[in-house]
């Protein structure tokens, strides 16, 4: 990035790889990372225009996530900031997420009840600014993206669940089932879909392959609803004005139509990442990183990455 302007982005995908397994398998995502890595880097500079040695820092995600690709990626990193004698920043894989939709902003990062709702992560935040998070609410079991992809798994659909579910919705009934809402009424900013994912595979003998679209959106409507409820209730709760939404699962036509329904019932704002901001990308690292080091941050050649690291 230059003067906050996004030069090049690139991403290789590795979902065609893991899609036989029906989930991420660490191994393979290691052994694509280590491919990719140096072609990608060498892509995304002859793409922005400039030199390795033009760049004021050099960052990559340190965690959480899975060890043996945040090694590749954050040892990469350091090569390249020791090598050019550069400030190296490692950067929470969850700030990437919460900062990703104030990327296109000139006003800054605005305090904000952020839902990040990703593959492996659904929690509640409430956003003072930079580096000053406050975790509100965490998912106690299954994540909301985990049990897209269980339940896509059971449905005999494709990975990754989401896109598989939302599509499988399309045109059905999002009441023919009544899913239950687990921790809707629980006092807190928990979630909980791990009873969810359950219910749908007690409902499963009972119904037919014709069924199978208003399962999806009952399914589909259920996650949302719970989403929905919670992250207003939290922003009324830290007395935010403002409800910022990120991670894989924002894509989701329904969640971010629900979610701009209620918000603006309840007079809130809301902001969602950028559709290409959402799955897990560089350019939301990147961005996190230059607001670190405008900051005056950056990290020891010798940290260590953290696959449990938390956000705050």
């Amino acid at each position: 990035m230059r003067d906050r302007e996004l030069l090049a982005s690139e991403v290789a995908s590795q979902v065609a790889a893991h899609q036989p397994y029906g989930g991420v398998v660490p191994e393979v995502a290691s052994r694509h990372h280590l491919q990719h890595a140096p072609r990608l880097l060498k892509r995304t500079i002859e793409r922005a225009g400039i030199s390795l040695g033009e760049v004021d820092a050099f960052a990559a995600t340190s965690g959480p996530g899975l060890a043996s690709s945040l090694m590749i990626g954050a040892s990469l990193a350091k090569g390249l900031a020791l090598g050019f004698g550069k400030p190296y920043l490692a950067i929470n894989h969850l700030e990437g997420h919460l900062l990703s939709p104030f990327f296109s902003s000139a006003g800054g990062i605005e305090p904000n009840v952020s839902l990040i709702v990703s593959g492996g992560h659904t929690l509640l935040v409430d956003v003072h600014g930079v580096a000053d998070y406050r975790i509100m609410g965490r998912t106690v079991d299954d994540a909301a993206g985990e049990a897209f992809d269980k339940v896509a798994k059971m449905l005999g659909l494709g990975y990754p669940g989401g896109p598989e579910i939302e599509r499988g919705a399309a045109g059905g009934d999002p009441a023919r089932f009544d899913l239950p809402r687990s921790m809707l009424h629980s006092g807190d900013a928990n979630f909980s879909f791990s009873g969810l994912k359950t219910a749908v595979r007690y409902l499963l003998p009972k119904v037919s392959s014709a069924d199978t679209r208003d399962l999806c959106a009952s399914f589909q409507r259920a996650v949302v609803d719970v989403l929905v409820a919670k992250t207003i209730a939290a922003a009324r709760v830290a007395r935010r004005r403002l409800v910022t939404v990120s991670g894989g699962v924002s894509c989701n036509k329904e969640l971010r139509a629900q979610m701009a329904l209620g918000c603006d019932s309840a007079g809130l704002e809301v902001r969602f990442a950028e559709s290409g901001l959402c799955t897990d990308n560089a350019a939301m690292i990147a961005f996190a990183a230059m607001l670190r080091l405008e900051r005056g941050d950056s990290t020891p050649l010798t940290a260590e990455i953290d696959p449990n690291l938390a956000l705050a």
